[in-house]
């Protein structure tokens, strides 16, 4: 089976998006998974891989295949780029020409900004064999777009849970750049962190999720001159290879303030508290879901002391077991889709 997605590219909420897919597989079906860094998929998962990056090399890949699963995450968006689109519709396309099953799993649907790109997804979307989606608003899009199938939640959830240890431990921030904090905009943020470290004495450690894209943002941050001193000394940036060593990292947090969905997910599942920063719809319905505090970043902005005010209350205080397990049940949407895989 061709596995399709935006793995191998040093993003940890992808990989754990690769590590859940590749858990509910059937036993006997033998994963192709196109990724970036083909040697890190390959020695992290122990399958075969085809460079997601050459469209010719993945083409090849397909028709040795005997289906083709588009895996997790949102693929059919135009946000990254229209381009983005045409590849994953050329390999719908061609995967129906050779008369192979196409199955959409677990999958988020837009944005789609350009009505070229509603009008290729449209068609797009009756191709696919079996679809589940990872969420409500994407299951409503595509009714609008004229194809209804079953939502769950986001297939990260069905990962294994872990034992919280991090009762009085550091504050843990995954943030990353985003159009809707730019220059002064920080500022209420940082100093809000600044605020609950100095007031609960905790250290401060910056997580990269996604490395190229969130790896410097603490230096970035700090030569504008927007991290104050005080944070500036209680601040240190840690590094995980894999989602298992996110998760290690996350369960000794006494709070994890998050902006990416899946490290929202992941210090969920590891037991943490946590709170969360919405660049995105995808984030806030996620913590709307989970029941913790979050600030969306495209209203107006949040004081420096009502955002410490909520960080503090969530601090220390880590989710309901039973919200929790809520979300992992519902993730068994998608193990059943890929049971058409035992054809």
């Amino acid at each position: 089976m061709l596995l399709c997605g935006y793995y191998g590219e040093h993003n940890l909420g992808d990989d754990a998006l690769l590590e859940s897919l590749l858990a509910q597989l059937p036993a006997g079906v033998t994963a192709c998974v196109t990724a970036y860094d083909e040697p890190a998929v390959q020695q992290r998962h122990g399958v075969v891989t085809v460079q997601r990056r050459s469209l010719r090399a993945v083409l090849q890949a397909l028709a040795g295949s005997r289906a083709l699963v588009l895996g997790g995450g949102s693929l059919l968006q135009d946000s990254t780029s229209f381009r983005s689109l045409l590849y994953y519709a050329a390999l719908i396309t061609a995967a129906r020409l050779q008369g192979k099953p196409v199955l959409l799993w677990a999958q988020g649907l837009g944005p789609l900004r350009r009505r070229r790109s509603r009008a290729l997804v449209r068609a797009l979307l009756p191709l696919a064999s079996g679809i589940t989606w990872r969420d409500a608003a994407s299951a409503q899009l595509a009714r609008e777009l004229g194809v209804a199938a079953p939502h769950g939640t986001d297939a990260v959830w069905g990962l294994p849970r872990q034992h919280w240890l991090g009762r009085g431990g550091p504050l843990l921030v995954c943030w990353r750049p985003t159009d809707h904090l730019q220059g002064e905009a920080w500022r209420p943020y940082l100093e809000a962190l600044e605020l609950v470290a100095e007031r609960s004495n905790r250290e401060v450690l910056w997580l990269p999720f996604h490395r190229h894209q969130d790896g410097d943002l603490l230096a970035q941050l700090s030569a504008a001159g927007w991290v104050g001193e005080a944070l500036q000394r209680r601040s240190r940036v840690i590094h995980a290879q894999s989602p298992s060593e996110a998760m290690a990292l996350f369960r000794t947090a006494g709070l994890v303030v998050a902006m990416r969905l899946h490290a929202l997910i992941l210090a969920a599942l590891s037991g943490s508290p946590v709170s969360a920063l919405s660049y995105d719809p995808k984030v806030q319905a996620c913590a709307s879901a989970l029941g913790c505090s979050c600030v969306d970043l495209a209203d107006q902005p949040a004081s420096a002391d009502e955002l410490a005010s909520a960080w503090s209350d969530a601090l220390d205080h880590p989710p309901a077991a039973a919200d929790l397990q809520a979300m992992a049940q519902a993730t068994q949407v998608h193990r059943e889709l890929l049971e058409q895989l035992r054809w």
